[in-house]
């Protein structure tokens, strides 16, 4: 009887990190066993980074993932060890030296060399002792389990010798701030997705949310009335810079000139003009919200492909659920009155406020997907899933390049 490796089942998944004014500044490529855990359990650690590293660097591309950003990449000690393993992307990829590896000169010896290569060395979950006070040597940025304590001695040993530090699971803006104060630069967690964030870092710069509201709703009109919604955006001019920054993206660049508002929309069009102002909406350049957007536009495109590709469902109808679902954290309101003031239809409501019928269902899948929570799924639909993830991250990041130009 075999045992299969429960590396064959693995769920990929990007991960944002901010810096200390919460702008989006690089990711950590994660894999995860498709499972019920949320931490990476897998056996084969040389496996899943193959075949993670396949799908996102040469099948996606770094730039469609994380555009100009760093992306952290967990290497196993082997990987250390062969070089010619890692991603060709030297200038962009931090490489991440697991917690279980030590400093011993085999290592210290491979590290050196990494980083002659141009790459960044970051240590993992990294806890001072004998055995790894060398990595010290070789460490440009240390990261740390804010759930554990942390000594503020070691911390500023780490600090005096410019080694940036990097705060791992902070889960509340308290904890955001505290560790700003001891020195950290760096930020990884979901402290930004939870609803008592409300107004305490917003900026307000794009206006009235219900107006946006209202171009919404005109928007999402059956019959959409295009002079309508000009005279709606020309009170809004951070939407109109918006609207033109994404028509100077490599999507348009046919495009020379425009010459009036009137011909903006209309190169733009309805769908995009859709998602642009959906996206003004629920971040409302609140800078913990702005954090949220890959995650939501992503989310969205996975509905999407998974409504026209597996569920033979409406495509846009499946957008509009994946992307409305976070609204309750990115509108502190809840999902059922910020249903009630959209014009939608019955079975996109109902996906929203109960996850039932077919659309319910894409959202439930996409959810639980992105909680490696898929439990008895096959390799062939894990590998599928992460494709079309892979897929709506790339599309994501482009529409946030028009959006933050």
């Amino acid at each position: 009887m075999s045992n299969a490796p429960q590396s064959q089942t693995y769920c990929i998944a990007l991960q944002p990190i901010c810096n200390a004014d919460m702008v989006h500044v690089a990711d950590e490529l994660l894999y995860r066993a498709a499972s019920s855990m949320t931490t990476a359990t897998i056996d084969d650690q040389q496996m899943a980074t193959a075949r993670a590293c396949n799908a996102a660097f040469y099948e996606t591309g770094i730039e469609n993932l994380c555009g100009a950003g760093k992306l952290f990449f967990n290497a196993p000690r082997e990987w250390l060890l062969k070089p010619d393993l890692l991603p060709p992307y030297p200038d962009q990829v931090v490489v991440e030296v697991l917690e279980s590896v030590e400093g011993d000169p085999e290592v210290i010896v491979a590290l050196q060399h990494v980083k002659s290569l141009g790459y960044q060395i970051a240590l993992d979950d990294f806890v001072l002792n004998d055995s790894t006070r060398p990595l010290l040597d070789v460490a440009d940025i240390i990261k740390l389990d804010m759930l554990m304590p942390q000594s503020t001695d070691t911390i500023r040993l780490y600090l005096d010798k410019g080694i940036q530090l990097l705060a791992e699971k902070v889960e509340d803006l308290a904890t955001f701030e505290r560790c700003k104060k001891m020195g950290f630069s760096l930020f990884q967690g979901y402290f930004y997705a939870k609803p008592e964030i409300k107004s305490a870092t917003a900026v307000q710069r794009s206006g009235n949310t219900n107006t946006l509201l209202e171009i919404l709703q005109e928007l999402y009109q059956e019959d959409v009335n295009l002079k309508k919604v000009e005279q709606m955006v020309m009170l809004e001019p951070q939407l109109v810079i918006r609207l033109l920054r994404m028509i100077r993206t490599p999507d348009y660049k046919q495009v020379k000139t425009v010459s009036d508002l009137h011909q903006a929309i209309r190169i733009l069009g309805i769908n995009k003009l859709r998602t642009l102002v959906s996206t003004l909406v629920l971040a409302n350049d609140h800078p913990c919200k702005m954090l949220l957007l890959p995650r939501v536009l992503t989310r969205a495109a996975m509905c999407q492909a998974l409504a026209e590709h597996e569920f033979k469902a409406n495509p846009d109808e499946a957008f509009l659920v994946g992307l409305l679902s976070l609204a309750d954290i990115m509108l502190d309101q809840n999902i059922k009155q910020i249903c009630d003031q959209l014009p939608l239809k019955e079975d996109t409501y109902h996906a929203l406020v109960a996850r039932k019928g077919k659309l319910g269902s894409i959202l439930t899948l996409v959810q639980t997907f992105e909680k490696a929570d898929l439990h008895s799924a096959s390799d062939k639909t894990v590998e599928k899933l992460n494709r079309y993830y892979l897929e709506s991250r790339s599309w994501a990041m482009n529409i946030l390049s028009g959006i933050n130009g």
